[in-house]
């Protein structure tokens, strides 16, 4: 059994769809060519160079790797590891079924295999950071081999996707082969896994609290301990007479919020006659709260780990002082290149 990264889109923009359908999908644009019979890669580069004459000779290379591995390479019984865009969470599947092309499409869903997805949202602090490094290879499709991979995950499947240890593995970048790592992603690991160390349990109420000041609110956080269902009331102008007044609820558990908690809230608001609600989880949302986000649009809003370090990151230079030599960062440049550069 091999293990392989797959992407959905270069942004997620397809991650539905392949959780939804039960498969796995090629998204290369207009590439509606049967591969069925392709007999080598030397027959692949003059298909994908036909139908994509103005790509560089270096992209059709990197292109003819992904795509003989996901028609040739990937059989029944291995196992799919998706990396969500959407939220800070991982995907993973078992192939069901060999390589089979749909010409008709639509575009660009016209080669795919069948997967069971027996493992959804679990959370991405699950997971050591080396194993995350290998989850952020640029490539939309490769297989996952360096540190024990397969035995590792097995390992957290029958753990209850825990890892069976804590030791640090210190992971080094360089360039083992070709492949190329999201330099943006590897650094908000780093930066999320800091965070859950530093402020796990009441701690991440004390982080929000802070963004939530220094977006312009007055705040009042409940002691440590039973909450009634609210960790936090916030309110912007003087003395936080203003509105909307928020009611937040903040959770940092190993597992995503489920839809009772959502429900905890929204009696939550009603009892404090505030206006609307934040709820903050750090593992993320169950497939149940997702589903309730439009009809609570205009009553909730939903912060996952990924939302959290984004409000940090944009809040972070009005922070007050204690925080941030809490929570030290540094902004970078880095450049901006694709993989196919």
């Amino acid at each position: 059994m091999a293990i392989w990264l797959v992407r959905a889109g270069s942004s997620g923009e397809y991650e539905t769809k392949f959780l939804e359908d039960g498969k796995i999908y090629l998204t290369w644009d207009g590439f509606n060519l049967d591969l069925s019979d392709i007999k080598s890669r030397t027959e692949l580069t003059k298909n994908l160079s036909s139908t994509y004459p103005d790509a560089k000779k270096n992209t059709v290379k990197n292109w003819n790797s992904q795509i003989w591995q996901f028609v040739k390479e990937i059989v029944p019984g291995d196992w799919v590891v998706l990396p969500s865009k959407k939220k800070a969470s991982i995907h993973i599947g078992e192939i069901k079924g060999g390589y089979v092309a749909n010409p008709k499409g639509p575009d660009p869903f016209f080669h795919y295999r069948d997967i069971k997805w027996f493992a959804t949202d679990i959370p991405r602090n699950n997971f050591a950071q080396d194993l995350l490094y290998s989850f952020g290879a640029f490539k939309t499709i490769c297989q996952i081999s360096r540190h024990d991979a397969e035995m590792r995950i097995k390992a957290m499947k029958n753990n209850n996707w825990q890892a069976k240890t804590s030791a640090t593995i210190k992971t080094k970048i360089d360039s083992e082969g070709d492949e190329q790592i999201d330099l943006e992603e590897y650094a908000r690991d780093q930066i999320a896994k800091y965070i859950i160390r530093k402020f796990k349990g009441h701690g991440m109420a004390r982080l929000v609290e802070a963004i939530l000041q220094a977006q312009g609110y007055t705040t009042y956080r409940s002691m440590e301990g039973p909450d009634k269902g609210v960790d936090i009331l916030a309110a912007p102008a003087p003395m936080g007479f203003g509105k909307p007044r928020l009611c937040i609820q903040v959770k940092t558990g190993d597992t995503p919020v489920d839809r009772p908690t959502l429900d905890q809230l929204i009696g939550a608001i009603q009892n404090f006659k505030a206006d609307q609600g934040l709820l903050v989880s750090w593992s993320g949302f169950k497939q149940s709260v997702d589903k309730e986000i439009p009809s609570q649009f205009f009553n909730v809003r939903l912060w996952d780990q990924n939302s959290i370090i984004q409000e940090l990151l944009e809040n972070y230079e009005k922070l007050d002082d204690e925080i941030r030599a809490e929570l030290p960062l540094k902004r970078i440049w880095t450049l901006a290149v694709s993989q196919e550069e």
